[in-house]
């Protein structure tokens, strides 16, 4: 029984190598594209036919172009607070995310200068209030004929400055908080506007002074109205005509996706950045729930009406040397290189002005993949180099007897010999 057994275990293991060392069928090779002329013919059922897609060529009417932008604070609705006395910090009354209203104090800095300031607005007060007393008594010492009108004349003239000096050093150290006379060093930090503080860049006990404000150097508080955003759009220079004032845009997000948002162009600038080449356009964008932030990127969409022409996708267009080239399909399966002109080339859509017809199907997906199959079979069918004593297949069979005829020469005969 087991003698069986193993028998019938190796019959089958010589069988299934016999099987595997048999050849297998060749497998049946697909025909190559044709080139007749200008196009490139597909037998019917190629494989190569499934990774080609194609896209109808559509009336130019108005493209969608995409700018990149970013997202600032609305600077008609902000306010950067530094500091106008050098002092140290002695208290924050507000922080980030903190809703202030117009005059609300935001930090108390004890400083001597501002003490300075506050000492000068008190003499000139004093001198004013003395001013006015010499000025009465003169009026009544001229009413009774004691004084000359030159004199009245003096005081009143004295009274006046005394007055002007007052209310200007009053009017200084009532801006920054200390109006009341009093000779306090405590300068306040205050807001002009309603609005949200975003930024504070101070801590307790902290030495300020003025020469630390300006370009680059931070603000002690930022405070601005988050309702609503500024976008500033790097524009081409051919979009400058569509950005124009009051022109509606489209604005995406991409750490929001789903979420679109209508802006307006406000301004846009008279000059081109040397060196990036666009034109800086700002625009407005609503933020009610406050969803925007500052810095945020972003990408601004617009409609352009392109006129006359046909739109494709850009990744339809190729470029040989320096003409613009498609791939068409005239028929299933048969292409046709076109060369065409291009009056506006986007990252997504093209507009073709001359060399494509609405409703024309083009090449969209894989177009390098039949680019080198129609550089292929162009190789292929190239003759091969012509030698001078090669007969020009254009000539007849006669002509071609007669051309060799003349153009091998005959033997040279041989000359007699000379008779010893």
């Amino acid at each position: 029984m087991k003698r069986t057994l193993l028998l019938t275990l190796t019959a089958s293991a010589l069988a299934l190598l016999s099987a595997c060392n048999q050849a297998a069928p060749p497998a049946q090779q697909m025909p190559e594209p044709i080139l007749q002329g200008k196009q490139l013919q597909f037998p019917a059922g190629h494989p190569q036919l499934a990774l080609l897609g194609v896209t109808a060529a559509a009336p130019g009417k108005a493209i969608v172009v995409e700018l990149p932008a970013k997202l600032v604070w609305n600077e008609e609705h902000t306010q950067r607070i530094y500091p106008a006395f050098a002092g140290r910090v002695m208290a924050i009354k507000a922080d980030v995310g903190q809703a202030v209203k117009s005059g609300s104090l935001l930090a108390q800095l004890a400083s001597p200068d501002f003490g300075g300031a506050q000492a000068d607005t008190a003499k000139a007060q004093a001198d004013a209030r003395l001013a006015q007393k010499s000025l009465q008594r003169q009026r009544e010492l001229f009413e009774a004929g004691i004084v000359a009108r030159k004199d009245l004349e003096q005081a009143e003239a004295d009274a006046a400055r005394s007055t002007a000096e007052s209310q200007r050093a009053e009017a200084r150290t009532r801006m920054y908080g200390g109006g009341s006379g009093n000779v306090n060093q405590q300068l306040g930090l205050l807001s002009s506007i309603s609005g949200t503080v975003v930024e504070r860049n101070l801590n307790p006990g902290q030495e300020v002074r003025p020469d630390q404000s300006g370009p680059g150097v931070p603000a002690l508080f930022v405070v601005t109205d988050p309702s609503s955003l500024w976008v500033q759009i790097d524009a081409r220079e051919t979009e400058i005509g569509t950005l124009q004032p009051g022109a509606a845009f489209e604005l995406v997000i991409p750490t929001l996706p789903g979420r679109k948002f209508e802006g307006r162009v406000t301004a846009a600038a008279d000059f081109i950045d040397p060196s990036t080449r666009t034109i800086k356009v700002r625009g407005l964008v609503a933020n009610p729930e406050r969803i925007l932030k500052a810095e945020m990127l972003a990408t601004a969409r617009i409609e352009r009406i392109i006129g006359q022409g046909v739109v494709i996708p850009s990744q339809a267009i190729a470029l040989q040397g320096s003409q613009h080239t498609v791939l068409v399909q005239v028929q299933p399966g048969v292409f046709e290189m076109r060369e065409v002109t291009l009056s506006y080339q986007g990252p997504h859509e093209t507009v073709v002005s001359r060399g494509l017809e609405a409703g024309e199907q083009v090449v969209s997906e894989n177009m390098l993949l039949l680019a080198r199959e129609f550089r292929n079979a162009q190789d292929d069918a190239a003759p091969a180099g012509v030698s001078d004593k090669k007969v020009p297949a254009a000539l007849s069979p006669s002509a071609q007897i007669a051309t060799k005829s003349v153009a091998t020469p005959a033997p040279a005969a041989s000359a007699p010999q000379a008779k010893p």
